[in-house]
C-alpha cells in the first residue's frame, strides 16, 4: 500500500482513515487510488473493528481526480478502457470503483468527516460512507461532467439510496458546487457540524458502545433494503469507457485546463 497517501490509526475498535496528500487537497493520483482501496481491504478483516472514520488531512477532504492523472490516462486509452470494463476478481466493481465501494461493503458503519472541498472522486468516496458529517462551509460537487465524463467510481451503487433521481441528475449534469446546508437538504450529507471530525469521533464512540452484532446487522439491513447495489456498476463502467477519450471529452478537459468555454462538436 502507498502508505504516504493514506494513514490508518485504530483505537478501541475505531479506525481513523486519513487521506494524506494535503498539498494537493488529497486529490486522487494513482498511488491514492491504490492506497484508499488497500486501506478498505485491510479493514475488511480487521479483528474487533467497530466503526470507521474517513477524513482528509489539511484544508479539504478531497479535491477529486488529479488533473495530471487525467492527462496520463489520455496516453493509454486502449488499456484504460479494458481496465474500466474489467471487474476485480470475484467482485462486481473495477479498480476505479473499488476505492469508493469498499467502504459500503465493510461490515461496520463508516462515517465520513467532510471539510473544505469534496469534489468528484472525493464526493463518490464520501458517498461510500454510511454517514457523512460536514462543516457548513464544505463545498461539494459531483464534478465529472466538467471533464466530459460520467461519474464512474461507484456512484450508481452509492447515490440512489441517498437522494431523489431528479435531484441527482441535476447535480450530475450541472456539476455545480453546493455548500453544506444545501447538501444536507438534498441528502448528500447526514448532518452539519462546526467540527466534523470530532462529531465523527463522537458518533463512532456511540456506535462502538452498541452490541457489535446489532450494529453490523443494522448496516447490512439498511444497505440491502435501500436502493443502490452492485447491479449497475457494469453499466457505469461501460458508459465511461465509451465516453473517455472521445473528441468532446478531450475538449472538455482542455477547456477546463485552459479556463475557457468548450467547443463541442
Amino acid at each position: 500500500m502507498s502508505e504516504d497517501r493514506v494513514t490508518i490509526s485504530i483505537d478501541n475498535g475505531i479506525a481513523e482513515v486519513t487521506l494524506n496528500r494535503p498539498d494537493k487537497l488529497n486529490a486522487f493520483d494513482q498511488p491514492m487510488f491504490e492506497a484508499v482501496a488497500a486501506a478498505g481491504d485491510r479493514l475488511m478483516t480487521e479483528p474487533g473493528l467497530r466503526a470507521v472514520i474517513l477524513t482528509g488531512a489539511g484544508r479539504g477532504f478531497c479535491a477529486g481526480i488529479d488533473t495530471a492523472l487525467l492527462m496520463l490516462f489520455a496516453t493509454r486509452l486502449d488499456d484504460l478502457k479494458v481496465e474500466i470494463n474489467t471487474p476485480l476478481p470475484g467482485r462486481a466493481d473495477n479498480a476505479f470503483q473499488h476505492p469508493c465501494t469498499v467502504w459500503a461493503d465493510l461490515p461496520v458503519p463508516v462515517i465520513a468527516a467532510l471539510h473544505g472541498v469534496t469534489y468528484g472522486a472525493g464526493m463518490q468516496l464520501a458517498l461510500g460512507a454510511d454517514i457523512r458529517i460536514a462543516h457548513p462551509e464544505t463545498k461539494l460537487s459531483i464534478m465529472e461532467s466538467r471533464w466530459g465524463l460520467v461519474p464512474d467510481m461507484g456512484l450508481t451503487k452509492l447515490l440512489p439510496g441517498v437522494m431523489r433521481a431528479d435531484q441527482a441528475l441535476e447535480l450530475i449534469l450541472s456539476a455545480r458546487v453546493v455548500d453544506g446546508p444545501e447538501a444536507q437538504t438534498l441528502g448528500l450529507v447526514t448532518r452539519l457540524s462546526d467540527d466534523p471530525l470530532q462529531a465523527a469521533r463522537d458518533t463512532a464512540k456511540a456506535i462502538a458502545s452498541r452490541s457489535p452484532e446489532a450494529v453490523r446487522g443494522a448496516k447490512s439491513l439498511v444497505r440491502a433494503a435501500w436502493p443502490g447495489d452492485d447491479s449497475v456498476l457494469a453499466l457505469e463502467a461501460h458508459l465511461q469507457s465509451e465516453i473517455i477519450g472521445s473528441p468532446n471529452q478531450i475538449e472538455a478537459v482542455m477547456a477546463g485546463m485552459q479556463k475557457r468555454e468548450p467547443r463541442f462538436t
